[in-house]
């Protein structure tokens, strides 16, 4: 397997150079003990290229994984999958004023409408045991019909839990009217090598999208890819990019990107076949002996309804780190151990018998207190017009029937709770305080400041 970039890294560090250029560690084994690969953390030289106008070795890679891939275009990303939403949406600001976007929407697609002074037209969509589904074809063509300056719907599939939107009649939809498909695919990379999973991975039918290479491929945190289908918007995202990424990207991010996608392409079908067959064999056995688990997921993500067992799944947690298996995210009621390719067999053993032994424990039992149910609160403003309004600063417990002024939610998996411009509700007021970690309510939570103008 050719690798443009890591193999040109590991040529340089081969050299013991005289390193008169950043980073400032100076890959200096002495001072810098700790990070024994540092030789390969390099900066834009002669050899290296330039992420913002690649033309050697990034290049490479980038025309590589966009023919794997099946886009028109990729930009590698060091930035996580957070820079690919806010090019996305600046490349398509200029042809409306609205965006259509799911409710669970990740933050940052949220924060680049704030950003760019794009309105969201927010589809609240429906919950099924706890969790939010991502929207219809149906919800979103209403929207198209009610909206005129629509210009795109982003659609974030797959989610934290599995559940993937139906791309194809996304597709037909957005063609007949005219819009463009954008698509956070940031759960879903690796969902373009399972032969199993056709029509899953958002690159069948986006004219954009993004990939969380960290996330699922064998790539390291922060790397991530920017597609594209559509060519007419490749120069609009070129602009995009170079408005909000780094110029200092990570040269082992980069490399981790191109060998993920490379990787994959030639074991990833076995890899994820293994792991498919042992993960639907241990949801069998943990099915039979009564254990609850999200089962609309269609992702290799496992979420286990501890709440719906009766079972703190706090306690959960912390017994099954004592036994050193390590979730992915806890909401409270499920918790959610998070796959890849490259997840051991053997893991999910330790897994397995460690949620029969929590599940067997009578100090367990009946520990579960009810997660508080989210409850869209009433939409007074619009997104934008009350991200204008002077604001303050208020305690969660006084913000129930007050107007939300910034978006405040639980991460992961980072999507808001409570807007700007809605009426937040009791409901939110204790999901936020239930929460062990959220943005938006360092002490406390800004509500619009009554009686005063913008």
């Amino acid at each position: 397997m050719r690798c443009s970039i890591y193999d040109a890294l590991k040529k340089y560090s081969r050299r013991h150079a005289a390193r008169f250029h950043m980073p400032g560690h100076k890959a200096n084994r002495r001072h810098f003990p700790f990070f024994k690969d540092a030789a390969l953390d390099i900066t834009e030289l002669s050899f290296s290229d330039c992420l913002e106008n690649p033309d050697g070795i990034i290049a490479s890679a980038e025309r590589d994984i966009a023919e794997i891939l099946g886009a028109e275009k990729s930009f590698i990303l060091t930035d996580g999958s957070s820079c690919g939403i806010y090019a996305m949406l600046y490349a398509v600001k200029r042809r409306g004023g609205k965006v259509v976007i799911s409710r669970n929407s990740h933050k940052s697609v949220y924060n680049a409408c704030a950003v760019l002074g794009i309105e969201p037209y927010i589809l609240k969509g429906n919950e099924l045991n706890g969790v939010l589904l991502p929207p219809a074809a149906a919800e979103i063509e209403d929207a198209f019909k009610k909206e005129r300056d629509i210009c795109a719907a982003l659609i974030t599939s797959p989610d934290y839990y599995g559940n993937i939107s139906d791309y194809q009649s996304i597709r037909k939809v957005c063609t007949r009217y005219g819009k463009l498909f954008l698509v956070d695919g940031a759960h879903g990379a690796y969902l373009r090598f399972d032969p199993d999973s056709a029509g899953a991975y958002a690159g069948e039918y986006a004219d954009a999208w993004v990939d969380g290479a960290h996330k699922t491929l064998p790539a390291l945190t922060q790397g991530a890819l920017l597609n594209v289908r559509e060519k007419s918007l490749v120069p609009d995202l070129k602009e995009g990019l170079d408005a909000f990424r780094t110029t200092s990207p990570s040269y082992p991010i980069m490399a981790s990107v191109e060998y993920g996608v490379k990787y994959l392409a030639e074991k990833g079908a076995a890899l994820i076949d293994t792991l498919k067959r042992e993960l639907s064999l241990m949801k069998m056995r943990l099915k039979k002996r009564g254990i609850l688990y999200y089962e609309e997921g269609r992702t290799l993500q496992f979420s286990v309804d501890f709440g719906g067992m009766g079972i703190s799944p706090y306690l959960a947690q912390e017994e099954l780190e004592k036994r050193g298996v390590f979730a992915e995210m806890n909401d409270g009621r499920y918790l959610l151990f998070y796959l890849s390719p490259l997840t051991k067999p053997f893991w999910l053993w330790r897994l397995e018998h460690g949620i029969r032994r929590i599940v067997k424990m009578r100090s367990l039992r009946n520990t579960y207190e009810s997660k508080p149910e989210y409850v869209n609160g009433l939409k007074k403003f619009s997104y934008l017009t009350a991200l204008t309004f002077a604001k303050e600063r208020v305690p969660l417990s006084e913000a129930a029937g007050r107007i939300c002024a910034r978006n405040a939610g639980v991460t992961p998996p980072c999507f808001p709770v409570v807007v700007a411009g809605e009426q937040i509700t009791e409901q939110a007021v204790a999901a936020l305080a239930a929460a062990k970690h959220t943005f938006g309510t360092d002490g406390g939570i800004e509500v619009i400041r009554i009686g005063v103008g913008k």
